[in-house]
């Protein structure tokens, strides 16, 4: 069965120039364009690794992200911040709030590849 990848961000190129790497890598990208429904999709769908933006309408990501991890049966999925928030607060905002990893836009399509393969195979 292949792994899941729920990513969720608000803007429509981003969205769907990270689903499309993660399908050439040969996972299921599953798609959200807000909190609340990467909220919905992560719990149902379960996914293996989500790919999450901080800023977005409704529940930001630290939200979705705090949510998910003090969840028993959400806690394990593996939490990717992609966001053009490059601070230093910012990063470490996110990691509070139990996001696994740290990436800026613009990210780079190789280095995505990478990680998902040492997350996910």
């Amino acid at each position: 069965m292949a792994k899941k990848v729920l990513v969720c961000d608000d803007e429509p190129y981003i969205l769907e120039s990270v689903s499309y790497v993660v399908q050439q890598e040969g996972y299921l990208a599953l798609a959200a364009e807000n909190g609340e429904e990467a909220l919905r999709l992560a719990r149902t769908e379960m996914p293996d690794v989500m790919i999450l933006d901080i800023w977005m309408p409704g529940k930001d990501g630290n939200t979705v992200c705090r949510e998910l991890k003090s969840n028993p049966t959400t806690r394990r999925v593996y939490i990717i911040m992609l966001t053009a928030k490059g601070q230093e607060r910012d990063m470490e905002e996110s990691l509070q709030c139990g996001a696994d990893e740290y990436m800026t836009k613009p990210f780079s399509p190789r280095s995505l590849r990478k990680k998902l393969h040492e997350l996910l195979d």
